[in-house]
């Protein structure tokens, strides 16, 4: 079954905000830290930011400043406000979740995806 699902991609110009939105099934949400990660045409996934059960966040150096990772433990739903989004954020985003986010290959349940695509 589905247990992580993603909303919030869109086309939106470069300087403009986005939201993403990662539902996850309440066994899943509660006992593991979450993170987004973003995969663009022909790179390699990579981390952009996560948060812990505890809230603890930590985000990659590109989107410093620029992006917030937030959950809401009510609604079993991590959230990406992407503000001042650039071109090079063009990427696929996934929602993840597991006892360790920081790398790809570490991730024990993945989203979807959802596109965002900024153009200049």
């Amino acid at each position: 079954q589905v247990q992580l699902v993603e909303s919030g991609g869109g086309l939106v110009q470069a300087g403009g905000s986005l939201r993403l939105s990662c539902v996850a099934s309440g066994s899943i949400f509660s006992t593991n830290n979450m993170a987004w990660h973003r995969q663009a045409p022909g790179k390699q996934r990579e981390l952009v930011a996560l948060i812990t059960r505890g809230g603890t966040t930590h985000y990659a150096d590109s989107v410093k400043g620029r992006f917030t990772i937030s959950r809401d433990n009510a609604k079993n739903t991590v959230y990406l406000q992407m503000n001042s989004l650039k071109p090079e954020d063009t990427a696929v985003y996934y929602c993840a979740a597991g006892p360790i986010v920081s790398t790809a290959r570490s991730v024990t349940y993945w989203g979807q995806g959802t596109q965002v695509t900024v153009s200049s």
